[in-house]
């Protein structure tokens, strides 16, 4: 079961992942020339969005709701959150192919 310390613990790791995204975002452009550095960068930001979706799975595991049974519940009310996610996640891997 989670505690208060661990939830501030989650929430300072997807920040901190949040940021690293927001990072390379904003300066992979400066990165052009070196190719190489780059694709590392794309790789470790399409890693890092993924430890997100699965965190934010990790999370719903320790609800009452889904130790409950209701998973379908728990999904149908999240439907937004996970489906936003995965849809992330496939725009910036297809945006860093189209750029590399």
């Amino acid at each position: 079961m989670l505690q208060t310390s661990n939830y501030s613990l989650v929430l300072f790791l997807q920040s901190l992942l949040l940021f690293y995204d927001l990072f390379v975002n904003s300066f992979s452009e400066l990165l052009r020339a070196a190719a190489a550095v780059q694709l590392v960068l794309f790789i470790i930001q399409d890693i890092a969005i993924l430890f997100n979706i699965i965190i934010v799975f990790l999370m719903f595991f320790n609800t009452f709701v889904f130790q409950a049974g209701l998973i379908n519940l728990l999904f149908h009310k999240f439907k937004g959150t996970i489906l936003l996610s995965v849809a992330y996640l496939a725009l910036s891997i297809s945006f860093h192919i189209w750029v590399m």
